[in-house]
């Protein structure tokens, strides 16, 4: 019989896919696992259960899509969460709902929305919703209204973008040079969907207040025309209810930028610099707008217009840099830079993350990390998700705890992927969060993050808190001990798990929004158990060793521990505790444990052949705080 000793020292891989297992050369495979569930990887290469999720507020039921976390920082101070969901706006400060705002959007809408902040305004787009602008004047006095492009004093011209949708060989002619005139067209153009528009004929403006015909408008003028001629030379408003509306926003050298529109996927808008309601191009100034289209071998539809090193745009087939010091019309120039492409049922904006900008790929199955090099003078896109094809079902949204360098991502599973990211350390580890319900939508705010969480009882708002050890967590304490705790309506009818003055006291019933405790305490947490999960990889075997096919014995495991209270381990017969756990007959806690730090051993029993069933399982839902530093095994085989 052979004997084979490893020594796993960190887990800084993540859970990897299946198809990794032929695989135990790669240095993934070393340091990864089979199965990370509710854990978090630190960048020291432990892992540690995962914080529980405090309960912050029940929210209106929402259609499965219908529902966005949004992040607003007016100062260090002054900083909200906004929620997005059908007909409205709620925002949030310092976790309490500070006011209510009417939106027009839909549910099914709500999922293809981009935004951008400047100062105490929030621009949101949609391809067919005019631009929103979304302003706060106090902190529970917030306004919502239509983006209005600049009109100028006097002739009340309007500075909005124009573009020339018809075949050009169609003509307009307008019946005279000022005052009410009749347009008419040479082919079909008009609907009623144009009355409000502006037309620019010979560069001069007029305002379609009426439609008699597909052929015919009635319009006023704004300024006087060059003639009453018939003539090509004409524009219409590239942004209408007809023509649709920007598809994606940001701010860039102090120019507003709206990118892509449904009739014009791939065209691209910037403001006057420091004139952000300014799309009058001008005479092509250094600070006047600019309008540009990617001209390719295909329609590049533009699905995000990032702020980064350089401006960045992400279409549906690629992914595009737009360079110029400053952007100037003389100066822009637009290079290609990778073919991923983003999705398009949603809008998802891309984060950033120490330097780089991470997207989601257009199948869906893939994190993308969009970085510059200055060896290249170039951008790649690294899969980031190229270990972890099993943990992507379909994103959903996406930020990033700088504090923690955690990238997250709800999926439409209802889990939530996380990837701990220390690229410095060449640190790149993937963990699943799941929860008694299903994850819809993720924000960090102020080093907080907080969660969508679709349940059996309806949505709410919750956070990732370090202080509570179950989900839709309430904590409550009282001078004078009680059994009688009240306040938990959200978990009405729910069996919940009670952690009371720190000993885990097992499963109550929620009746009424009361608990009822079999003895009195002086603080508890309620709230919806969760189990964490660790399974390692099978055994690096072959060589001389232990024949790769044959059968393996674990002879003992010894589990380094930090600061660790609660410990279930399967060894191959059945889970066991650890004898720093004292369980009651109800199968909770009867004292409060007393975390542990060092090394516990635990024996191994029977024979495991294959890949199929691991050498040693951790599944325990104890609210208690468990870290695992490093596994040492022992191991017996077949030669």
């Amino acid at each position: 019989m052979a004997r084979l000793r490893a020594f796993k020292n960190n887990f800084t891989a993540g859970e990897i896919a299946a198809e990794l297992l032929g695989r135990p050369d790669l240095s993934a495979y070393a340091n990864g696992a089979a199965k990370l569930r509710n854990v978090l990887i630190r960048p020291t290469g432990g892992v540690t259960r995962r914080p529980g999720l405090r309960h912050v507020a029940m929210l209106p039921d929402s259609e499965d899509e219908g529902a966005r976390l949004v992040t607003f920082r007016f100062n260090t101070e002054q900083t909200y969460l906004l929620l997005f969901i059908e007909g409205e706006i709620r925002v949030f400060h310092q976790e309490t709902l500070a006011a209510i705002v009417a939106a027009p959007w839909s549910a099914d809408q709500v999922r293809q929305l981009s935004w951008v902040q400047s100062a105490d305004t929030l621009f949101i787009c949609h391809p067919d919703i005019p631009p929103q602008r979304l302003t706060r004047t106090a902190h529970d006095n917030w306004d919502i209204a239509g983006f209005a492009f600049k009109i100028e004093d006097g002739s009340g011209i309007k500075r909005v973008p124009s573009f020339k949708f018809a075949k050009e060989d169609v003509t307009l002619t307008p019946s005279s040079t000022s005052g009410t005139i009749t347009l008419t067209a040479s082919e079909d153009l008009f609907t009623d969907a144009h009355i409000g528009t502006r037309f620019r004929i010979k560069k001069k403006e007029v305002e379609i207040t009426g439609i008699s015909s597909a052929t015919q408008a009635t319009a006023t003028t704004k300024e006087s025309l060059v003639d009453a001629a018939s003539t090509r030379d004409w524009e219409e408003q590239a942004f209408s209810d007809h023509r649709g509306w920007p598809v994606a926003v940001t701010l860039f050298q102090e120019r507003l930028i709206f990118a892509g529109s449904r009739d014009l996927p791939n065209r691209v808008w910037m403001s006057k610099t420091s004139d952000i309601t300014n799309f009058n191009l001008g005479t092509a100034l250094d600070d006047e707008s600019i309008e540009f289209s990617l001209l390719t071998d295909q329609v590049e539809a533009i699905r995000a217009v990032v702020a980064g090193r350089h401006l960045q745009l992400f279409t549906a087939g690629a992914e595009w840099m737009i360079t110029g010091e400053p952007l100037t019309p003389a100066k822009l120039r637009v290079d290609r830079q990778t073919r991923i492409g983003s999705q398009i049922e949603r809008s998802i904006p891309p984060c950033h993350v120490d330097g780089a900008t991470m997207f989601i790929a257009r199948d869906g199955r893939g994190l993308r990390q969009f970085l510059y090099t200055d060896l290249d003078q170039a951008y790649s896109a690294e899969d980031m998700a190229l270990l972890v094809p099993h943990l992507f079902n379909d994103p959903r949204g996406m930020d990033y705890d700088a504090t923690r360098k955690l990238i997250l991502l709800p999926m439409g599973d209802g889990s939530l992927a996380v990837q701990t990211n220390f690229r410095s350390q060449q640190i790149l580890a993937w963990t699943r969060l799941q929860t008694d319900g299903a994850f819809r939508a993720v924000a960090v705010l102020n080093d907080s993050i907080y969660v969508l969480v679709q349940r059996q009882n309806g949505l709410y708002l919750e956070c990732l808190d370090e202080a509570c050890f179950c989900d839709a967590a309430w904590r409550g304490s009282s001078n004078d001990p009680k059994t009688v705790w009240g306040g938990l309506e959200h978990l009405e009818g729910r069996s919940v798990r009670v952690r009371a003055d720190g000993i885990d006291r097992g499963s109550y019933g929620i009746v009424d929004g009361m608990l009822s405790l079999a003895s009195a305490a002086s603080s508890i947490e309620v709230g919806l158990p969760f189990k964490h999960e660790i399974e390692p990889l099978p055994a690096e075997i072959g060589g001389d060793a232990i024949a790769q096919s044959g059968p393996v014995r674990l002879i003992r495991a010894v589990f380094r521990l930090q600061d660790t209270a609660a410990l279930l381990v399967d060894m191959g017969n059945g889970p066991r505790a650890l004898a720093f756990t004292r369980f009651g007959e109800t199968g909770a806690l009867d004292a409060a444990p007393v975390p542990f730090t060092g090394d516990r051993e635990m024996r191994g029993l029977g024979w495991v052949r294959g890949v199929d069933k691991p050498l040693w399982r951790i599944d325990q839902a104890a609210p208690q705080p468990f870290t695992l530093l490093s596994v040492y095994t022992e191991l017996k085989g077949t030669e």
